[in-house]
């Protein structure tokens, strides 16, 4: 039987609310600043809710170039499109015409396809009496723009990216809540592990900084309230904790086929080690007490990667800094690590940048690859009275220097979708399987 083949990661890039690059975001994770503000991107003075993470000074055009693929752009698929060309110049690797259908993409994609201002340019189009001019929509260039249909779709990130690099392989969109990100990296594994691919590049983005969005998590009483300290509105496992952060960004990273990127001199960050994914059956919107979901997500990765309880150092939680979610989750990480919980160091990144929904688990797979290859833990930010139901071993003051043999993220979505990658030193691994 023909070995497995293993998968090693290459490239990042990533667009955050704490940084528009790598460096920029790893050095502002190390030193605990906060992504959050003020809402900027609309007047929110009408909410309960007037504060988010959002990106700063960003303008797809600087890096991409092409102002004919960017009208097809929304404010999410520019952040895409950044986070894949930085990935792609950090791997020092493209697709070629000769290659282009050994490539694949695999994405996260987030939940608003409209903006809320194409959403107000119908609607100010409507007829006395509320109903829509269907005749005026559909002849009336002033009364709707058909680009704004072509935004609007669900796979239009995902045609971008290809259309963009020439990837002519298997491509795919995940559309599972926080949960996106990390599946979609998990879905590029299997792809190159099964041959069906040599090359992906794969990642999330998102942005639901709108009125629709803000309302929507309102309504849910899921945010933070604290709008007059947004820097510290987001502190995940923290007694005081009261909801999380809106942010928005992307992550992508380059998957290559292990032995083709050794043979090519790649650096590679880690390996691509495991993949593990559940369903909680249990609430739209809330992860069981038990974490029970998370458990089984999390042991698959393991069993995946080869890997036992003993191998994992680091765990970038999904820490959203809600009530059910951080207990939860603590819960699950009590379970699975039983007698070695105190020995595996947890953050929640999300203290800093703010929960960037469908593109948080490609955000902290990429954090947990930079953990590794720098052998430096980010903080657990604002934690300053650690709830007693969240007794982890948690990151705090100032980063952990520690040498990462496997580091997990986990991402556990609306709809209780589960997703837990685990990602593996490279020089911890030799032919015959895993090694301290």
């Amino acid at each position: 039987m023909a070995a497995r083949r293993r998968v090693a990661i290459t490239g990042l890039g990533l667009v955050t609310p704490v940084g528009n690059d790598v460096a920029a975001t790893w050095a502002a994770l190390l030193a605990c600043k906060s992504g959050g503000a003020a809402i900027s991107l609309f007047d929110a003075s009408g909410f309960p809710v007037r504060i988010a993470a959002e990106v700063k000074d960003f303008d797809p055009a600087e890096v991409i170039g092409d102002r004919k693929l960017l009208k097809f752009a929304n404010r999410s698929h520019g952040f895409a499109l950044a986070a894949a060309e930085q990935a792609l110049a950090d791997a020092d690797i493209r697709p070629m015409p000769a290659t282009g259908n050994r490539w694949g993409c695999a994405v996260g994609t987030g939940m608003m396809g409209v903006d809320f201002a194409e959403l107000v340019a119908v609607h100010e189009h409507s007829a006395a009496g509320g109903e829509l001019d269907a005749t005026r929509l559909l002849t009336d260039a002033s009364a709707n723009n058909p680009l704004v249909f072509c935004r609007s779709q669900s796979t239009t990130g995902l045609s971008l990216l290809t259309r963009r690099h020439d990837i002519r392989g298997y491509a795919t969109s995940v559309h599972t809540a926080c949960a996106s990100g990390g599946q979609a990296i998990g879905t590029a594994l299997k792809l190159i592990r099964r041959g069906a691919v040599d090359y992906a590049l794969a990642g999330g983005f998102d942005s639901m900084i709108s009125p629709v969005g803000i309302a929507g998590f309102c309504l849910l009483s899921a945010l933070s309230v604290d709008n007059e300290m947004p820097e510290r509105a987001s502190r995940p496992f923290d007694a005081t904790r009261n909801g999380f952060l809106l942010g928005e960004g992307a992550g992508f990273l380059v998957l290559e086929e292990w032995e083709s990127a050794r043979r090519r001199g790649a650096h590679i960050y880690a390996e691509l080690a495991g993949d593990g994914n559940s369903l909680s059956s249990y609430r739209i919107t809330d992860s069981p007490p038990d974490g029970d979901g998370p458990i089984q997500s999390m042991r698959q990765a393991l069993a995946d990667a080869g890997a036992t309880i003993d191998d994992v150092d680091y765990i970038n939680a999904h820490g959203t800094s809600t009530f059910m979610n951080d207990r939860s989750e603590s819960a699950a990480i009590r379970a699975v690590f039983a007698s070695r919980v105190k020995d595996v160091a947890v953050s929640s990144t999300k203290s800093s940048m703010g929960h960037l929904i469908a593109a948080a688990g490609a955000v902290e797979v990429a954090i947990c690859a930079l953990a590794i290859h720098n052998g430096e833990l980010p903080v657990n930010a604002n934690l300053r009275e650690q709830d007693p139901e969240c007794d982890l071993a948690l990151v705090r003051d100032v980063p952990e220097r520690r040498r990462v043999r496997i580091a997990m993220s986990n991402s556990f979505g609306f709809g209780v979708s589960n997703s837990c990658v685990c990602l593996r030193r490279p020089d911890a691994v030799d032919g015959a399987g895993f090694r301290a």
